[in-house]
């Protein structure tokens, strides 16, 4: 993640997205090999807890269909 404070929003708009995205994926392939989700929850609608960029990698489980 940058280490500059972004939101959510800013995250996903600005071009470090790409650099997340492929980092996310790299550690996401390494600890989940069969298989993983990227998740970002944006606003109070969307449960974002945290008012900064941030993105959750979920796996080493089925994880079963979307809710």
């Amino acid at each position: 993640m940058p280490k500059t404070h972004l939101t959510q929003a800013e995250l996903w708009t600005d071009t470090i997205v790409g650099r997340v995205a492929q980092v996310a994926a790299e550690l996401g392939a390494v600890y989940c090999p069969n298989g993983f989700r990227l998740l970002a929850n944006f606003g109070v609608d969307g449960m974002q807890s945290q008012e900064h960029g941030h993105l959750h990698i979920l796996g080493g489980i089925h994880l079963g269909p979307y809710a």
